[in-house]
């Protein structure tokens, strides 16, 4: 009990004493969130969707040859 409470003091002195250094605690871990979130879902949309997407049709956009 008094091991959790002391990281939380800990955590309250490093973290939250200062406003300014919050707020860009809050605003670096909101954007790391943020690329996590996109990375995770487009590395499941590319999983569902292959070879349904533009990229995976061959002959889509090209010319036949004259």
């Amino acid at each position: 009990m008094a091991a959790a409470v002391s990281v939380w003091e800990g955590l309250y002195r490093v973290l939250m004493r200062r406003n300014s250094v919050y707020v860009t605690f809050v605003v670096a871990g909101a954007f790391v969130g943020e690329r996590m979130v996109d990375s995770g879902v487009h590395k499941l949309w590319e999983y569902n969707n292959v070879g349904k997407r533009y990229e995976d049709i061959p002959v889509l956009g090209q010319r036949q040859s004259e």
